[in-house]
């Protein structure tokens, strides 16, 4: 894989994981248009570490009070949730949260795995994925009330993000833009919605690196480790400059921008490759 290659497509990843336009559509159409061979296996498993350590690190003084709070909540087990909750304080319910909203996304990563890297990476499933899942971004903006912050998210609001979540499988869905979707339609603030969409990318961006590195070691690809640097490096830089620019660009104009983005790709998506 040409050097030049890496560093577009790694810088695509950091740039495009956590905005609501998809990283997966970006990373697969840009092969395909530029006509460059396939990146591999091993290049993908790279570039998820580069943003996997960004949102780490972006969001490591939060992560280590959820993390704290929630190994105290581990005392109230014997509680119902009802009361649990009442007991905990915002940062246990988010750990807790967060471990409920990845749920549903590792069951269908499981069970869909194979099924939709078979038959829903074509460019038109992503262009109808683009343009249906930003109207519904437009809609839950638009018609939702902005009315709660994170501390009052609510085990609910986990399970229903997270169910929301697990459609992200469908390339050209984004993981960052449907969790939004789900948050703002619960009416959770923009910024709310987008924080609870970092955390909740963290156990999801293991787990499918995770998968990815599995599949790695049991095929027999050959390992370029300077260019798999390289990925990691671009891509982590770009998707923690990218987090810290979107949560300001979200409080100044919201989503209009990244839906007008995802209506224009898709128009060009079903121009290419439909008519």
């Amino acid at each position: 894989m040409a050097c030049e290659h890496a560093f577009w497509l790694a810088l695509i990843q950091g740039l495009t994981e956590f905005l609501p336009i998809s990283s997966s559509a970006h990373l697969i159409l840009v092969p395909v248009f530029l006509d460059w061979a396939d990146q591999g296996l091993a290049f993908d498993v790279a570039v998820h570490v580069g943003t996997l350590l960004a949102v780490v690190t972006y969001f490591r003084h939060d992560l280590g009070r959820i993390l704290k709070d929630w190994f105290k909540s581990l005392f109230f087990a014997s509680d119902t949730l009802e009361a649990a909750e009442q007991r905990m304080n915002p940062n246990a319910v988010l750990g807790w949260g967060v471990l409920i909203g990845t749920v549903p996304v590792g069951v269908a990563g499981l069970l869909a795995k194979d099924w939709v890297e078979t038959f829903l990476r074509s460019p038109l499933v992503i262009a109808t994925a683009t343009v249906v899942f930003g109207l519904l971004l437009w809609l839950a903006q638009a018609l939702a009330p902005e009315r709660r912050g994170l501390d009052r998210l609510t085990w609910r609001d986990a399970v229903v993000i997270g169910l929301f979540q697990a459609a992200a499988l469908i390339p050209g869905t984004s993981r960052s833009g449907i969790t939004l979707t789900g948050g703002l339609l619960l009416g959770l603030d923009r910024v709310a919605a987008a924080r609870f969409s970092f955390l909740l990318s963290i156990p999801v961006i293991f787990l499918a690196g995770g998968l990815k590195t599995l599949d790695l070691i049991q095929g027999a690809e050959a390992v370029d480790w300077y260019v798999l640097g390289l990925g990691v490096a671009v891509s982590g830089l770009s998707a923690y400059g990218c987090i810290g620019w979107f949560l300001g660009l979200l409080e100044r104009v919201g989503m209009l921008p990244f839906v007008l983005y995802r209506l224009v790709l898709g128009g060009v998506l079903f121009y290419f490759f439909w008519f």
